[in-house]
């Protein structure tokens, strides 16, 4: 980085505040638009096939200045980041940034999501550089249900081996990620929290979202998390637990017989918008105040034209507080006017 733009005693600024009143507390960080899954419900694989252009590595922010860009959201609020992508392991040398990430003051708490193949290689040296933990996607342990997930790439038990070598190394709690699609996996969910019961790894399943453009989503193959409940109720008795901070987006659910928790994330029966205070930064510099956004707003052109700190927070803490989305809570109007979303490739989940 270039010293003359670096300001690293750059005054803590005010706790910025969207129209809502909504504090920007969480940062994702994606590193990468690549993926070596092709999940239908957010990389298809007849949409992203191999002539698929993905970003170029120019194109994406480096190491520096993701780091720059990450302590000035720390200076505006932020505590907590997540590093997401694409498949944020297909980074190369991505410990050294979370080594960096972590030594940053006042950040709390540097969480990765992945789909796991990789973790069995990586986990290690992610948590010598400091990484707290890990959630990791695994949508169904039947392997056909599995492959028809993937896109017929990775294997259950190449997410098994990664989940166990992650908690081998500590990088825990470890929070598991299922999208329920009616019809295709939510008759495998119960197989999930039987699993994972008695083991510390808490199941999260989430709704099937209308994220990006690409995954044709019908409402009728979402499973509302009540049904899902309810199943899971049925089967083990369960007891609601409070959530652990205001913005938490599961809804979370002890075992009455101590084995454990769930949770739920319903971002379609049951929206959270009120609460959000998620920024996510996309692998190509674009800042994105929605999972549902349209669109970005581009730091990389000012962070590579030599703005300095000071002028890249004013930035960010003005697009913040012009902040107003809700799109869960406007899902049927803003779809009815045929609104375009950013690929969640782009943004991580």
């Amino acid at each position: 980085m270039d010293s003359a733009t670096v300001h690293p005693l750059l005054p803590r600024q005010r706790r910025v505040r969207d129209t809502l009143d909504r504090p920007l507390r969480d940062l994702r960080l994606s590193v990468t638009d690549r993926c070596n899954f092709r999940c239908p419900y957010c990389m298809p694989r007849e949409r992203f096939h191999e002539q698929y252009r993905f970003l170029k590595s120019n194109e994406r922010l480096n190491f520096d200045e993701i780091l720059r860009l990450a302590r000035i959201f720390v200076e505006l609020g932020v505590v907590k980041l997540r590093i997401t992508g694409g498949e944020p392991l297909l980074r190369p040398g991505l410990a050294d940034l979370v080594g960096d990430l972590t030594s940053l003051p006042g950040i709390k708490d540097v969480a990765l999501t992945t789909n796991g193949v990789l973790l069995t290689q990586q986990a290690a040296a992610l948590a010598a550089a400091g990484l707290q933990r890990v959630t990791v996607s695994l949508d169904s342990l039947d392997p056909a249900v599995f492959a028809a997930m993937s896109g017929g790439f990775g294997s259950v038990d190449d997410v098994l081996s990664g989940i166990a070598t992650a908690e081998r190394y500590g990088l825990s709690p470890i929070k598991i990620n299922a999208v329920i699609e009616r019809g295709l996996n939510d008759h495998t969910a119960l197989d999930l929290v039987e699993h994972f019961r008695h083991t510390g790894i808490i199941v999260r399943f989430i709704e099937y979202m209308d994220v990006g453009n690409r995954n044709d989503w019908q409402a009728s193959r979402v499973v509302p998390s009540q049904e899902l409940l309810a199943r899971v109720a049925e089967r083990w008795p369960l007891r609601a637990v409070e959530p652990a901070y205001a913005s938490e987006v599961a809804r979370r659910y002890a075992f009455d017989d101590g084995s454990g928790e769930i949770g739920f994330i319903s971002s379609v029966t049951q929206p959270f918008c009120g609460d959000c205070s998620r920024a996510r930064l996309s692998s190509d510099g674009k800042l994105y105040t929605c999972l549902f956004a349209a669109e970005g707003a581009d730091l990389r052109a000012p962070l590579r034209g030599g703005a300095n700190d000071a002028e890249l927070a004013a930035l960010i803490g003005a697009i913040w507080e012009q902040r107003a989305d809700r799109y869960s809570e406007l899902r049927d109007e803003l779809r009815a006017r045929n609104v375009q979303h950013v690929e969640m490739n782009h943004v991580g989940g």
